[in-house]
């Protein structure tokens, strides 16, 4: 056999393998956003252009993330952070919209006392959403209706739905993002 007919040979093969890897790396890169992300992925897509502009902008998230000072917090702060929120809860009887927006800026301190910027709503969001993919829908809901409470809109059982969502998010916050951080959002 000559060395062009080698030449012919390795060539398409090599071709072949570099292609083969390409596409293993990338299907593996989209399972490794696909699994950290959960159900943001899924949403991040359907929001998106292009499932590749969706992936990049999962992958901005994770390096702004990495850039991010976030901290568990010490026992004491999880203890009166904890007291808060039986605060809040108990105020609900009386004021229950007051107190979904107590709820509200309890989670909004805790993110704050852990290292995540907390002045702008979605970036909030997007950065939660690298460790705490799987309670983010709580948070989008009860903010939402957080935002109704403040126009008067929301009922008593919407309100009480809000702290719920809430608490799903404030427990996996203090936890720093634990097992409870790992179930499905809100049905």
């Amino acid at each position: 056999m000559s060395t062009g007919d080698l030449i012919a040979i390795i060539v398409p093969v090599a071709v072949v393998l570099i292609l083969v890897a390409a596409a293993l790396w990338f299907v593996n890169r989209r399972r490794r956003l696909r699994e950290r992300f959960g159900p943001e992925y899924e949403r991040t897509i359907s929001q998106s252009d292009s499932q590749l502009a969706a992936e990049r902008e999962l992958r901005d998230r994770e390096l702004r993330h990495q850039e991010l000072d976030i901290k568990p917090l010490p026992a004491e702060a999880r203890q009166r952070y904890a007291s808060d929120w039986t605060q809040v809860q108990q105020e609900f009887v009386d004021r229950p919209g007051q107190a979904v927006q107590n709820a509200d800026r309890l989670v909004t301190t805790v993110m704050r006392d852990r290292g995540y910027p907390t002045e702008d709503f979605d970036q909030r969001l997007r950065d939660l959403s690298v460790e705490h993919s799987r309670t983010l829908e709580h948070y989008r809901v009860a903010h939402a209706v957080n935002t109704q409470a403040g126009r008067g809109d929301a009922t008593t059982e919407e309100l009480r739905g809000a702290m719920v969502h809430y608490h799903a998010l404030f427990d996996a916050l203090l936890d720093g993002g634990t097992e409870r951080d790992r179930t499905e959002g809100p049905t």
